[in-house]
């Protein structure tokens, strides 16, 4: 515990010498987010199996209830204010095929971006070789995502674009009832669920008033990655994809500048502190060489699919349902045939099926 606390006052201290002032905030709901997801035991790779092999939705249908709350603040917020901006990403051959990698990738893992960080936070053995490798595919997406987008595709799906804020909320809020209704055919999910939900909702939102933009997982990922591939000599100042004016200024600048590695960070850091509180540690956990080998697979699939498909579980699907923009819900479409993958890969690294 007291080590976690000393590494939150020191993160603090560094961030107080940047001249960014959003980076305080950012870091604080990351560490609140990092807590909620460790005492209200929530996750998304779990929901996966039971739809998929118990035909039971109601805990991906609870998923659905974060870009709800979250999205009437982010679209009006996000489309009105010059200082807030929204997840919108062109619908086409990337973010199908990084979806079901990345669904692939979750269930072998049995996480994903979220869940592979707020585990090793709390010392999961599966999830810290499950990490680097993340970060690893993450930076390899990277490459190949230009090439990808050079692709044909539908553009860009944005509701706010098509009928304006207010009509955009409307229309994201019933395609997520509608889904949710679909999902739960008649059931209804489990308080516990909904209040998690909501509270995860609630800190979401805080995030993208502190960033200026919606939640994101994956680029501090890929980020990390990127950094430890230049330590080591690979140049990647010259890729396409790092060029861009924000990659490039991440890149060469301090870690903890960039909003996404600095939430990632904060997540990480706030799973340690809640698992020390609750005496809920897991790094007595043994992890066998199979599931070892499942995690590192998982990882680099789930680093790969994220960056072709801009995102994971938070930054594609809640991000970008929540910023109005339909690829939120193709994505979560993409991810399940790609679950439905590693849910039958998963005895292969003696795991079940559920």
């Amino acid at each position: 515990m007291a080590l976690g606390v000393g590494a939150g006052a020191l993160v603090l201290a560094l961030l107080a010498g940047m001249s960014d002032r959003a980076l305080p905030g950012v870091f604080a709901a990351a560490l609140a987010l990092g807590i909620a997801f460790v005492w209200l035991d929530f996750g998304f790779a779990a929901g996966f199996r039971d739809l998929l092999e118990g035909g039971d939705g109601r805990a991906v249908a609870a998923t659905l209830l974060i870009p709800a709350l979250a999205a009437l603040v982010i679209i009006p917020v996000g489309s009105l204010d010059p200082g807030h901006g929204r997840f919108v990403t062109p619908i086409g051959l990337p973010l199908l095929v990084g979806a079901m990698l990345f669904g692939i990738g979750m269930q072998l893992a049995n996480g994903c971006g979220s869940g592979v960080l707020v585990a090793a936070g709390q010392g999961s053995r599966r999830m810290w070789v499950a990490l680097p490798f993340f970060c690893a595919g993450g930076v390899l997406g990277s490459l190949a995502l230009p090439m990808g987008l050079a692709l044909p595709g539908l553009g860009e799906a944005d509701l706010v674009g098509w009928l304006g804020p207010w009509g955009a909320l409307a229309a994201t809020l019933g395609l997520l009832g509608m889904a949710a209704a679909a999902l739960l055919r008649g059931a209804w999910p489990e308080k516990r669920r909904l209040v998690a939900a909501s509270v995860i909702a609630g800190l979401a939102v805080l995030m993208f008033l502190a960033s200026g933009m919606p939640w994101g997982i994956t680029t501090g990922l890929t980020l990390w990655g990127a950094k430890a591939a230049m330590a080591g000599g690979l140049d990647l100042s010259a890729s396409s994809f790092w060029t861009a004016d924000w990659a490039f200024q991440a890149l060469t600048g301090p870690v903890l500048a960039n909003h996404s590695s600095l939430a990632d960070l904060g997540l990480l850091l706030g799973a340690f502190l809640a698992a020390a509180a609750r005496g809920e540690a897991r790094h007595g956990v043994a992890l066998p060489l199979r599931a070892a080998a499942g995690a590192a697979i998982g990882g680099l699939l789930m680093g790969v699919g994220a960056r072709l498909s801009s995102g994971c579980n938070v930054g594609a699907f809640i991000g970008g349902a929540a910023s109005g923009s339909l690829h939120g819900l193709v994505w979560l479409g993409a991810v399940i045939p790609g679950c439905w993958v590693g849910i039958r890969l998963r005895p292969l690294f003696g795991m079940g099926r559920r």
